[in-house]
């Protein structure tokens, strides 16, 4: 397994965002978790990451509690793509994403070839080389949101966690940024632990599918166990017609009519 959950309760101050989920990761999979708007699923990922205390329970990564992990080396491990990151005031492109090199610097920081290659490396399957010596500050959205995957990818991490990374993204961009994400899990193991909220893209891109809803793990499964009438009524109060896909194998919807929530 890569990463194990166990009754894990998240809240920010008396209010509880995620009520004691239990979940599991497999090594080498692409999962994605699903829900509606406020259910929890970017104050997951922000506690799978470390940058959020559980208030109770218990996170593994590799069999070793995430609370014992040292910093460095769970950023050899982990890599996180918040939804909204900030922005380094006047960073370039390329200096942003050679951060995602420091976890495997010595102590100086120097960065040495195999660095310089990767971070050109990962920029150049984000698209974005052309933008090296650009500030971020004068990019798009979505050309931002390249920049800083391209910073994940440069960490070399095991695990990926992805809050929304197609935000901001054009349809176009949308696609090459999965279909990169879906490389990465099978060309070089990565283990890719995503938010989506284009539950089609959830289909067809992961493994497996987790379902939140006001906080609780409501479903898990596969896209064929996942993608029904009856959970897009009762999680997401619409009425859909469930067809196949069958040249990328999974199933789709078509929203009918929005139920009242």
């Amino acid at each position: 397994m890569a990463v194990k959950v166990f009754d894990l309760v998240l809240a920010y101050g008396e209010n509880t965002i995620i009520d004691q989920i239990s979940l599991e990761i497999k090594r080498g999979s692409i999962c994605s978790v699903i829900g509606p708007n406020g259910c929890g699923k970017s104050t997951l990922l922000k506690a799978l990451s470390r940058n959020l205390r559980p208030r109770s329970g218990r996170i593994e990564i590799n069999g070793n509690k995430l609370t014992e992990i040292h910093t460095k080396t769970l950023a050899r491990q982990m890599a996180f793509l918040s939804q909204s990151p900030s922005i380094p005031d006047q960073c370039t492109v390329k200096e942003l994403v050679s951060y995602g090199r420091f976890p495997h610097t010595r102590w100086s920081g120097a960065l040495n070839q195999k660095d310089n290659l990767l971070i050109e490396k990962a920029m150049e399957e984000t698209e974005i080389s052309l933008y090296a010596e650009r500030e971020l500050n004068h990019l798009s959205g979505g050309e931002r949101q390249r920049v800083w995957l391209a910073m994940a990818l440069a960490q070399e991490a095991e695990i990926l966690l992805l809050d929304e990374p197609t935000t901001y993204l054009d349809i176009n961009h949308q696609f090459q940024t999965l279909e990169l994400i879906r490389r990465l899990n099978r060309e070089m193991g990565r283990t890719i632990l995503m938010v989506l909220h284009d539950l089609n893209q959830a289909a067809r891109y992961s493994d497996f599918l987790f379902v939140i809803k006001k906080g609780v793990l409501v479903a898990q499964g596969t896209a064929d166990e996942i993608i029904t009438r009856e959970m897009l009524r009762d999680v997401f109060s619409i009425e859909a017609r469930v067809i196949r896909d069958e040249d990328n194998d999974c199933p789709y919807f078509i929203p009918v009519r929005g139920l009242r929530a």
